[in-house]
């Protein structure tokens, strides 16, 4: 008997085809992970990311406020550069004292480093008539604040 060519084909073709639908029947009933997809993944693994970071920038920002409050004023009363206040005759209507506690008012900056409520609404009502320069003179005389500083915030009201 010869065995040839076309007779190991005849065996060989039928073998390879029952193992690759034997392989094909095992992979459609192989367990499948369901878990999360690659894209959900990246998504919260940015999330966390995106936490920690702005928890760090919040530690950050109260490490430098707790620092800052620490420092000495920018302009202390008897700096040079500090400016003077201008004399009543050349001052116009006199405002309330707010920096002075003696006067029977609350000072402006209460004990806790918050600006009271009445002299923030003083601020905006400046703000909002128009006299924006007034009120970030008047920020900068009771509470000692850099321009840049009184600027800003009188913007924000």
């Amino acid at each position: 008997m010869d065995f040839t060519l076309g007779d190991a084909l005849i065996v060989a073709v039928p073998v390879v085809i029952l193992l690759m639908v034997i392989w094909a029947v095992n992979q459609a009933f192989k367990p499948r992970d369901f878990g999360i997809s690659d894209a959900e993944r990246y998504q919260r693994e940015l999330a966390r990311r995106s936490a920690a970071h702005q928890a760090e920038q919040v530690q950050a920002a109260l490490a430098a406020r707790a620092t800052a409050s620490t420092l000495p004023r920018q302009n202390p009363p008897g700096h040079p550069g500090r400016r003077a206040p201008l004399g009543p005759a050349v001052q116009g209507p006199a405002a309330p004292d707010y920096g002075a506690p003696a006067s029977g008012r609350p000072p402006a900056v209460l004990s806790d480093g918050q600006l009271n409520p009445d002299f923030v609404r003083q601020l905006q009502s400046l703000a909002r008539n128009g006299q924006k320069i007034q009120a970030i003179k008047l920020l900068r005389d009771y509470t000692r604040a850099d321009l840049l500083t009184a600027k800003n915030y009188i913007d924000r009201l």
